[in-house]
Formats: C-alpha cells, sequence, structure tokens
C-alpha cells in the first residue's frame, strides 16, 4: 500500500506520509539568489500518488471550512487550487501577476523574502459574503498569502482558510497572516 491510499481523512498528515512528501522535493541552492535554498515542488507534483496524496489531504481540510470556492495564487497555487476546487465541486478563482487578467482588477503588492512583487484579482471574483479558501504551493514569509487575503477581501469574500503544502515554519510567515483564518499545511520545515 502506498502512502497516498487511504479510506480515512488525510489531514493532518502522519509523520510518514509526510516524511513520504519530503523526500519527493528538491532543494535548489541559491535560487532565486545566492543564500536561499528553494524548495522545488515540480518533483513532488510529476509523482502521481504524492500529487494525489496532496491534493486529496488539501481537499479534505478545506472541506472542513465550508468554502464557496477555492483560490489560488499564480503560479503553483493554480494547479493545487484547481485541483482542490474540482475534488470539492466548486469553482475556482485565480488571483495573478499583473496584466493577466482581462478585466477590471484590485491591485495588491507585496514583499517577498528575496524582492518584491504585485498580484490581481478580478473585482467580481465572488459574490460579498462568499467562503474561500486560499491555496499556494509554499508558506514563507507570509507576503504571498497575505496579499492574495485582502484582494479576496476587498472583492468581499470571507477568506476562511490558507492551504499549503510546505510551510517554511522558521521564516514565521503564519504569523504574518490574517488572524482568525485557519491556516494549515501540509509538510513543515
Amino acid at each position: 500500500m502506498s502512502p497516498a491510499s487511504t479510506n480515512s481523512t488525510l489531514y493532518p498528515l502522519t509523520q510518514t506520509k509526510s516524511d513520504w512528501l519530503k523526500s519527493k522535493i528538491r532543494d535548489i541552492p541559491d535560487f532565486p539568489k545566492p543564500g536561499i535554498v528553494f524548495k522545488d515542488l515540480t518533483t513532488l507534483l510529476k509523482d502521481a500518488e504524492a500529487l494525489r496524496l496532496c491534493i486529496d489531504a488539501l481537499a479534505d481540510k478545506s472541506n472542513e471550512l465550508k468554502p464557496d470556492y477555492i483560490a489560488g495564487v499564480e503560479a503553483r497555487g493554480f494547479i493545487l487550487g484547481a485541483a482542490v476546487a474540482y475534488k470539492l465541486g466548486l469553482g475556482f478563482v485565480p488571483i495573478r501577476k499583473p496584466g493577466k487578467l482581462p478585466h477590471k482588477v484590485e491591485k495588491a503588492s507585496y514583499d517577498l523574502e528575496y524582492g518584491t512583487n504585485t498580484l490581481e484579482i478580478h473585482i467580481d471574483a465572488v459574490e460579498k459574503g462568499n467562503r474561500v479558501v486560499l491555496m499556494d504551493d509554499l508558506l514563507a514569509t507570509g507576503g504571498t498569502a497575505q496579499a492574495g487575503c485582502d484582494l479576496l477581501t476587498r472583492v468581499g469574500a470571507n477568506v476562511v482558510g490558507f492551504g499549503f503544502v510546505v510551510e517554511l515554519g522558521f521564516l514565521g510567515g503564519r504569523e504574518k497572516l490574517q488572524k482568525g483564518v485557519d491556516t494549515f499545511s501540509l509538510i513543515t520545515y
């Protein structure tokens, strides 16, 4: 039986499953700049069983929060968020980098551990009060996720959860996220 096979609730993962997922992630030193060790999830995503385990576990936890939508931050948050939305029978809300959305947008700029960036969302992405879980691949300093939360809130959403595959706990990103919003990750370094 593979670590991805189960008939019970997957979240939180057992230590065995968490360790197995960690074994699927490649470290890239000095990317995107010297001193950063980039956690490359593309090696996890290409493994069908590892991807299935991540989607199933993220969907299990998200479902507990009773969302109306799943949102995802470009680019790896699209992969995870869209799959979770599909599994739960929900719509997906894309949060994109500047200039990619064709309709009127809200914008938010934020700091990364290695620079700054901006995100955008359509102004009509959700209805006022819709419950949304925001997905991304990795929680580092919290800037990207909080910017996504700020955008969703500005367009009327009630953000009820942040979901990640990986959390770099030593960077303290969780503490920078919106208080009172359920934050969950499958793997913590």
